[in-house]
């Protein structure tokens, strides 16, 4: 039996794609909220020297720090106003779930529906702000002591106005990808904060790839590992494939029932109208 996705990739067509103004409006606005983020990801924090900071950054590079850059879409080797992305919004979303199921006031919240829904959205977005002061002050004092210990200073003019002006614009970004993402979530398609980082890493993608390539063409990739990746990169994407289209067959009985002729045994509904049934498992 056809799946969901297959019944709705067989009801599109171009024709129908034409009339639904509707969703070539999200698809649009979708598409120029990606196109934004992109954009912010070159814009520099103010007092960061571009030139230097892509220097310095090839003297760290590796690591954690090469998996936060993809996420942020090469924000932070450019330490752009976006260079945090969406992670700490990310880590207060997580915090807050678990306070609504650890801390008593914040259970009583999830139970309100909609409005405790709301409050703690609110919390989330709090949370985020502090998250950010914190990451991005750190941040901003990690620069200034890079001239010290690795003799490359990123930082034009060093100081308490560095370090505020950029800790602010940090913020600023951050905050301003979360107000995108919900924006997507609301008047695009899907999950915005997922697209978000989905386009972060898409806009690596190429890179990623010449550096594989250059590295098995130079010799400091052997062509074992080269392929290793690649079949580990095929798999990762057959098995999101192989979930995301998975069902559960679940069968319906009825219990016994009293008529009129007695106790009768329901029996089980035919295959067609057991297609109700049918769950997605994820």
């Amino acid at each position: 039996m056809a799946s969901a996705a297959e019944q709705l990739a067989s009801s599109i067509s171009l024709a129908n794609f034409a009339k639904a103004t509707e969703l070539k409006k999200r698809l649009w606005f979708t598409l120029g909220a990606l196109i934004l983020f992109r954009l912010l990801s070159f814009v520099p924090v103010p007092g960061i020297d571009p030139v230097a900071m892509a220097a310095l950054y090839q003297t760290q590079s590796g690591g954690i720090l090469d998996v936060f850059n993809t996420f942020s879409g090469g924000a932070l080797e450019r330490m752009s106003i976006v260079a945090l992305g969406v992670m700490p919004y990310i880590t207060a979303s997580i915090v807050v779930q678990l306070g609504a199921t650890l801390y008593g006031p914040w259970q009583a919240l999830r139970k309100e529906g909609e409005t405790g829904r709301k409050k703690l959205n609110q919390y989330t977005r709090y949370l985020t702000v502090a998250i950010t002061l914190v990451q991005g002050y750190i941040a901003m004092r990690g620069l200034e002591s890079q001239a010290v210990t690795k003799g490359i200073s990123a930082v034009v003019m060093p100081g308490t106005l560095f370090e505020i002006a950029g800790t602010v614009s940090l913020v600023g970004g951050t905050l301003f990808l979360m107000w995108i993402g919900e924006q997507i979530t609301s008047r695009g398609i899907g999950n915005g904060v997922s697209l978000i980082i989905m386009a972060g890493i898409v806009a690596r993608l190429p890179q990623g790839i010449g550096q594989l390539l250059e590295g098995s063409r130079t010799g400091s990739l052997g062509g074992a590992v080269v392929v290793g990746i690649l079949l580990l990169s095929a798999a990762l994407i057959l098995g999101i494939c192989f979930m995301e289209r998975a069902q559960r067959r679940v069968l319906i009985q009825y219990p016994k029932r009293q008529t009129a002729r007695g106790m009768q045994q329901e029996r089980s509904p035919p295959a067609s109208s057991r297609r109700s049934s049918l769950r997605r498992c994820c």
